[in-house]
């Protein structure tokens, strides 16, 4: 199912729905309170506009976690998760405007995959993830690269707003073990790799993760990239695509001191 978080051109308010056969169906409540049942409240696809799927408490995002990505910058396979935290004011949705901030004159688009948690999560095995697993979605992990040289860690150069469009939907129905995953700069193909390039998969990334903090419903994990990062200039689109989930496209403004 494609679980979508919307508004229409006829109505004000966010809402979620399942998106179907060029319709948007409303559902009875939040999908991260209680069951997803859909209501008989529908709206044509052309009418729908579709918002930033979930409102994560966090994303905890992982570093190096694709094998050819490892081999392209000559680094060893970790041991473990190199995890690092985005703010949900990094937050944007499909179609949204990414903006380059003044302090940074390097702007890297990074393809990944997230996983979207459906209800909270604490100190659980990777055999029993999946239960917690609501669904999956695009995320594009913008990144000053730049700043990150710079201050070594990673919160400046990933945590300005705008610095996570994530979408277009929540895919509820996806094996993540070996799906394509794709990024176009403008159209022309910049990375392509497939999940099971992954150093850690989806299961224990979770596990992980959760022996750490706590998740909650709505919270992110956003995977990793794949070899063929690379910068964005002032006007430029971006896709990220991903099989079984959809494509999330968004175009990068840059300030007038980055704009090149």
């Amino acid at each position: 199912m494609k679980l979508i978080k919307f508004m229409t051109k006829s109505a004000k308010g966010a809402r979620y729905g399942l998106l179907h056969n060029g319709h948007a169906r409303v559902i009875v409540a939040d999908p991260f309170e209680g069951m997803i049942v859909g209501t008989s409240e529908t709206y044509p696809e052309e009418d729908v506009i579709l918002l930033a799927p979930c409102s994560p408490s966090k994303i905890v995002a992982v570093g190096l976690n694709y094998k050819d990505h490892a081999e392209e910058l000559g680094m060893p396979l970790p041991d473990e998760p190199l995890i690092f935290l985005k703010p949900p004011s990094s937050i944007i949705g499909p179609g949204d405007e990414i903006t380059g901030p003044k302090m940074s004159s390097h702007v890297d688009y990074e393809a990944e995959l997230g996983v979207v948690i459906g209800k909270r999560t604490k100190d659980i095995p990777p055999e029993k993830v999946n239960k917690h697993i609501l669904g999956y979605t695009c995320v594009n992990d913008v990144t000053a690269r730049d700043l990150q040289k710079k201050d070594v860690q990673f919160t400046r150069a990933k945590g300005f707003d705008t610095f996570c469009p994530i979408g277009p939907w929540i895919e509820t129905e996806l094996d993540p073990r070996d799906i394509l995953i794709e990024s176009r700069l403008n159209g022309e193909l910049k990375q392509s790799s497939r999940t099971s390039q992954f150093i850690h998969d989806v299961p224990s990334l979770v596990s992980f993760v959760s022996m750490i903090m706590t998740l909650e419903p709505g919270d992110i994990i956003s995977t990793g990239t794949p070899k063929g990062v690379g910068p964005m200039r002032h006007g430029d689109e971006i896709a990220v695509s991903i099989e079984g989930i959809g494509e999330l496209k968004n175009r990068f403004s840059a300030t007038n001191e980055t704009r090149a």
